[in-house]
């Protein structure tokens, strides 16, 4: 693994809807390997820079490169190609109800790979041990808790071995020694997969926890902090302001 090889990258990328501008001028590279961390306050634009890196979501201007390729001028059979090296796990799981655990991680290899039944089944048992699911693989998400539920969205999410693999926001309504948990599950699961991760979080705690690096998007734009320690000595007031939970403070006055 080419450890200084860029794998996701902004130039001067902004994002607009209307008139109401989301992110403005972002400079950004992720390095392979890389453990990417956002945090900032709600409505300021973490989500979207997500989504942008993910693919999801065109840029008004500028570049989006996903690896090494302009995301805006792929087309079909090769947007699809590098979507096929990318995994997400939604806010909100985005797990099918009707889907039994196991079901529920076969799909998208059933949809986009041409493994057979016995493989499908093989890659989707090893997942669910990986995320110590295994004893409710046929059991369906409503049956299962929301900390069971979040695990079985990142073994979807890893069952397709996909180079980058983006979090929003995985600890979401998780009790803190759950999220602990999840979040130590993910950094596990990347060093053995030798992937990329790129989350989003609201929790600096989970954060601190997980990243290489952390971005602070605040105001439409990114600062690159740096490390964990880095971050805890940012001199940017926002910064402090953030990670300390204090109510007064400069970000107070950007509502």
């Amino acid at each position: 693994m080419n450890k200084t090889e860029v794998i996701l990258e902004l130039k001067e990328a902004s994002l607009q809807f209307s008139t109401k501008v989301v992110l403005k001028n972002i400079n950004l590279q992720i390095l392979n390997g890389e453990s990417f961390v956002l945090v900032g306050p709600s409505g300021h634009g973490k989500t979207a820079l997500l989504k942008v890196l993910a693919g999801l979501q065109n840029v008004t201007s500028g570049k989006a490169l996903v690896l090494g390729k302009d995301w805006q001028s792929l087309r079909g059979a090769e947007r699809l190609g590098v979507l096929k090296h990318l995994g997400m796990l939604f806010q909100k799981n985005a797990l099918f109800d009707s889907l039994s655990c196991i079901e529920n991680i076969g799909f998208p290899l059933r949809e986009t790979t041409d493994k057979s039944e016995i493989e499908i089944q093989k890659i989707a048992e090893h997942f669910l041990t990986e995320v110590g699911l295994g004893h409710v693989k046929n059991l369906f998400p409503d049956e299962i808790s929301g900390g069971m539920q979040k695990r079985l969205g990142i073994a979807r999410a890893l069952a397709l071995s996909p180079r980058v693999i983006f979090y929003d926001d995985p600890t979401a309504g998780l009790d803190p020694i759950t999220s602990r948990k999840i979040i130590q599950m993910i950094a596990t699961l990347k060093k053995e997969l030798n992937s990329t991760v790129v989350t989003v979080t609201n929790d600096m705690n989970r954060a601190f926890q997980l990243a290489d690096r952390i971005g602070f998007v605040v105001d439409q734009q990114l600062v690159i902090t740096g490390s964990p320690e880095e971050t805890k000595n940012h001199s940017d007031p926002r910064v402090q302001q953030f990670i300390r939970g204090l109510a007064e403070g400069p970000l107070t006055a950007l509502g």
